[in-house]
């Protein structure tokens, strides 16, 4: 299992850097990606971690792939639909998938970009989410849980990143209550959660980016 967990890992932090470089323009609409033996050169992983990274972002449709000729950079909207009405339509897994991704990250900048007023908004949704954990209030403890991510992505000060959040967490709301029964699972991950605010508050972004990797390894596995 630890060896899945760090597999996967590393793909999520190749596709989160494949999407910082889009946001930031380096790779731009319709532009043709490297090829692979460039990506591994370049983010220092083997030629599985860029497939699975490069699948991640086909997946959330921030890519597409030509066969026989290579992916290239879709535009953030296209004529068949707003970004919003791609996400209702989406696979709750296939969301999912891109909201673990994207939280990794948040926590990275999180640590870095965070200001008192941040810390103080993540530790009123933490405490509220242990709340309702213990006492056994499921819709509640989603929605505390869901508000201490979206804090910690607003923390980040990166617009793109706390958006993308959003809007993928807000489609996911209903797929959690049918997913986790009672509030097991949130009382097990509270000390992971709680290490993750130490470590945002610690200013100290290597360590918020494993903590968070842990937690979606203990969730999601």
């Amino acid at each position: 299992m630890n060896n899945t967990i760090v597999k996967r890992s590393l793909a999520d932090e190749v596709a989160t850097r494949i999407m910082e470089q889009i946001s930031l323009g380096h790779y731009k609409v319709n532009e043709k990606l490297p090829i692979e033996p460039e990506l591994m050169k370049s983010f220092g992983v083997g030629r599985s971690t860029v497939r699975e990274a490069v699948k991640s972002l086909v997946n959330s449709g921030m890519l597409r792939v030509q066969q026989g000729v290579g992916t290239f950079v879709e535009p953030p909207t296209n004529n068949r639909e707003p970004m919003d009405q791609r996400l209702k339509r989406a696979n709750a897994q296939d969301l999912d998938e891109i909201r673990q991704l994207l939280e990794m990250k948040i926590a990275e900048k999180a640590a870095t970009n965070r200001t008192e007023k941040d810390i103080a908004n993540i530790k009123a949704h933490l405490a509220a989410r242990k709340q309702a954990a213990i006492d056994g209030l499921i819709n509640e403890c989603i929605e505390a849980d869901v508000a201490f991510h979206t804090s910690i992505a607003e923390a980040s000060k990166n617009e793109i990143l706390a958006d993308l959040y959003r809007s993928v967490a807000v489609h996911l709301k209903d797929w959690f209550v049918h997913l986790y029964p009672d509030t097991a699972i949130f009382k097990e991950t509270y000390n992971l959660h709680e290490q993750l605010l130490k470590d945002i508050i610690a200013g100290d972004p290597k360590k918020a980016w494993t903590t968070a990797a842990r937690i979606i390894g203990h969730v999601y596995n």
